[in-house]
């Protein structure tokens, strides 16, 4: 059995903020104060705030799409590009993700082919486990649940 150890973190700024300069090790995590967890992540091309990403196991994102393989999450601030680092949420609610129109309250989450963005509607090999709607579409943004969520692009038989 190994000895867990660990250090109390501050860190500056919120969520909210684009770092154009690294300023934590990319795969740190941090909670906020509803018990909601985020990772620091390195930016991608057009990752606007509630896009959906994947990461691999350098924590570079790569905008949410059809066929994805990988740890997913949602970016809390205008990460749209490389040269930016921020936080990705992985857990909790989340009140920012964008959806595609007609995303029912409840639905699962599936990739689409839009970059960045999920719908309720069901594609084989794309859903996003761990995460769920919980609130209708409306202005392109849902309400989700997080947790540790992830695609395979595994279809059922």
């Amino acid at each position: 059995m190994a000895d867990l150890t660990g250090r109390t973190q501050i860190f500056s700024g919120d969520t909210s903020e684009v770092d154009t300069t690294q300023q934590y090790p990319l795969g740190t995590r941090a909670f906020d104060t509803a018990g909601n967890e985020y990772i620091y992540v390195q930016g991608v091309s057009s990752g606007a705030a509630g896009s959906w990403v994947s990461m691999d196991e350098d924590h570079v994102t790569t905008l949410l799409t059809a066929d994805a393989k990988g740890r997913v999450g949602v970016l809390m601030a205008a990460l749209d590009a490389t040269t930016d680092y921020g936080w990705c949420q992985i857990y909790g609610k989340n009140t920012i993700a964008k959806a595609a129109t007609g995303f029912a309250d409840n639905g699962l989450i599936y990739c689409t082919s839009t970059a960045g963005t999920i719908d309720d509607a069901d594609v084989a090999g794309d859903l996003v486990s761990g995460a769920m709607g919980r609130s209708a579409v409306s202005d392109g943004v849902i309400t989700v649940e997080l947790n540790y969520p992830f695609v395979d692009d595994t279809a059922d038989d």
